[in-house]
């Protein structure tokens, strides 16, 4: 039975502290930071650094170890392979604008070409440099531009590609990948 006085910890929270007020089955507790803080009885447990669970229940295992091995659990991370961790992804913006500062006196066709122009050069740049991943920001459009590239990707034995990241780039975006052993047609 908790008493006014008792140092306690709070179930499944990183709280502690030492009850102040004992009310119904609630519990008011005082932090180390000086915060009063009430929760229901049966949300509480005695803070003791080495106290043993009943000896029924486990054999001599420690509060303390049992509360570190369940947080030990919690923290597992997703595994990353390390060349896919520190790959940099380039990102080409073929938006006209981006590339040229006067675009005005430019037909249809000559920002299209330009446009092709440009991602095939960035294309073989990454290849020529290693670089493992390219995304190609082309906007949405009449998706033209979108077709035209997958036309020109389609002449690569080495390369794979699909819509880039749609949280990042939205729809307006296709990401290339790549296979550096390979060898273009």
């Amino acid at each position: 039975m908790l008493k006014v006085g008792d140092e306690v910890e709070v179930l499944d929270e990183a709280i502690s502290g030492i009850i102040t007020e004992l009310k119904n089955n609630e519990a008011v507790i005082k932090t180390p930071d000086g915060f009063e803080l009430e929760f229901p009885v049966n949300e509480l447990v005695l803070s003791q650094k080495e106290a043993l669970v009943p000896s029924n229940l486990f054999s001599k295992t420690s509060l303390s170890e049992a509360i570190s091995q369940k947080d030990s659990k919690k923290r597992k991370s997703v595994k990353v392979k390390p060349k896919e961790r520190f790959q940099p992804t380039m990102e080409v913006d073929l938006h006209i604008h981006q590339l040229v500062k006067s675009y005005g006196r430019m037909s249809k066709h000559e920002i299209l070409t330009y446009q092709l122009e440009t991602a095939k050069r960035q294309l073989e740049f990454a290849m020529r440099k290693r670089i493992q991943k390219i995304v190609f920001i082309h906007g949405l459009g009449e998706g033209v531009l979108k077709l035209e590239l997958e036309y020109l990707f389609k002449h690569y034995d080495n390369i794979k590609f699909y819509d880039a990241n749609y949280q990042k780039y939205g729809l307006g975006a296709t990401e290339v990948y790549i296979y550096q052993n390979s060898s273009s047609r």
